[in-house]
């Protein structure tokens, strides 16, 4: 309990009293009532201050919150029988962006005061609500009594599913092109068997069947689709490297990370995926290991999501053997292999001798993430001396991951050089290219 401005003020003021009883202007005897009074008072106003009833707090909100977009929480009060005047605070996890709060209210007696505030997670994972904090205030507002109350709620914050909620409303070519990928359609041709129909200009004489178009008395075409069964894993990096953020993002109000942007892309690249029939599993390693097995349909989504909103990127060197040789012991089937990470020049011996063990049964695909800051660093007019420092480190730094892609590349690898936004749509391409050009 503690006293308020008030109160402190009537203290001055009594002491201002007592200087001018020093000087003879007022009685002593005056300035001992007045003292004994604002005592008085002000025992009173904290007798009824402690035996106040502690309002009824309730918090309504999801179990399950997007990471980094805002969600509305309703704070519901309930006074008693008399009214109070109060500050609430509520204790959601640290870090998070909270618009609304603290709020001052004014609870009437016998009813419910209702508020919402906005709350943006920014860290994926189990998160924690301790209670709602509230600063009570005395009647005569002498002094202010803080209390936590309501009971604790753990919720979950996953990655941002909205974007698969907009994919799944789209077919699998807009879908595609919705996430950045220039989709290149080679009409009725593919592996797999899908129908026959009516001869259409610009059908190749490959896919007429003679025998039906005989039969018909008209020209049949054969129709194919991109083979079905087929099995992606995805390998994404949870070391040192995914802990970075890009300052440009950040200001323009993100705070997701590297990791964060690819464990979002590796969701949409699984999900579009699994709407193509394939089987999708996931490994993450670096940091925190974690494995999902290849699955089909589209309720393997779910599996993913609930087994990798907890994920973390770690404080440690990423050891792409050990990632390799895991790989191989866990799946045996020949499948696309697309590994993200973040490569830099001290990473070639290492990556060269994991993909070479991936290349004897799969596809491999490596993703290297480049950073925008080094983009902005090197369209910047140099003007200075420490202009041009920055800009010659980070042309060295660009040739540097060039001659390791280079070197992934003259090994039939496949190197995707993008930033975080163009990552959705390079997967997503890459991977159509493949099934498209039957390389599986």
């Amino acid at each position: 309990m503690r006293p308020t401005l008030p109160l402190v003020l009537c203290c001055v003021g009594w002491a201002l009293l007592g200087l001018a009883t020093s000087f003879g202007v007022l009685p002593a005897a005056a300035w001992w009532a007045a003292g004994a009074l604002l005592l008085l008072v002000a025992l009173v106003d904290a007798v009824r201050i402690v035996r106040q009833p502690l309002p009824e707090v309730a918090r309504s909100l999801p179990d399950a919150l997007p990471l980094g977009v805002e969600r509305n929480v309703t704070l519901v009060l309930d006074a008693g029988a008399r009214a109070q005047r109060v500050d609430v605070h509520d204790l959601h996890p640290t870090g998070w962006i909270a618009t609304g709060l603290p709020r001052r209210l004014q609870l009437a007696a016998d009813a419910s005061t209702r508020f919402d505030y906005a709350l943006r997670p920014t860290e994926r994972g189990d998160a924690r609500f301790d209670g709602v904090h509230l600063r009570l205030h005395s009647p005569w507002r002498l002094w202010t009594r803080a209390r936590v109350v309501g009971a604790q709620r753990t919720v979950r914050v996953y990655p941002d599913f909205a974007p698969l909620a907009r994919l799944a409303l789209l077919g699998a070519e807009t879908a595609s092109r919705a996430v950045g990928a220039h989709v290149k359609r080679r009409r009725g041709e593919g592996t797999d068997f899908h129908q026959m129909r009516d001869y259409r200009v610009g059908d190749s004489l490959r896919q007429v069947d003679w025998k039906a178009t005989a039969r018909m008395r008209r020209l049949i075409s054969r129709e194919y689709q991109d083979e079905r069964n087929q099995h992606l894993l995805m390998v994404i990096d949870t070391g040192r490297r995914m802990l970075a953020r890009e300052p440009a993002l950040a200001k323009a109000g993100g705070e997701l990370s590297h990791f964060d942007h690819v464990l979002n892309a590796a969701l949409v690249v699984s999900y579009l995926a699994l709407r193509q029939g394939d089987a999708v599993g996931m490994l993450a390693s670096g940091g925190e290991r974690r494995w999902v097995a290849p699955q089909r349909g589209m309720g393997a989504i779910d599996v993913f999501l609930r087994a990798t909103y907890d994920l973390q990127p770690r404080p440690v060197a990423t050891d792409y053997l050990a990632a390799a040789t895991e790989l191989s012991q866990r799946h045996r089937r020949r499948s696309l292999v697309m590994l993200v990470t973040n490569l830099r020049d001290e990473d070639s011996d290492d990556l060269l001798g994991a993909v070479r063990m991936l290349q004897q049964r799969h596809h491999v695909v490596v993703a290297s993430l480049r950073e925008e800051a080094l983009d902005a660093v090197l369209d910047e007019d140099v003007r200075d001396l420490r202009g041009a420092l920055r800009a010659g480190a980070a042309a060295r730094y660009i040739a540097q991951r060039t001659a390791v892609h280079d070197a992934l590349r003259s090994h039939r690898v496949g190197v995707l050089d993008v930033t975080c936004e163009q990552l959705p749509g390079a997967l997503v391409e890459r991977y159509l290219a493949i099934k498209r050009d039957g390389l599986l």
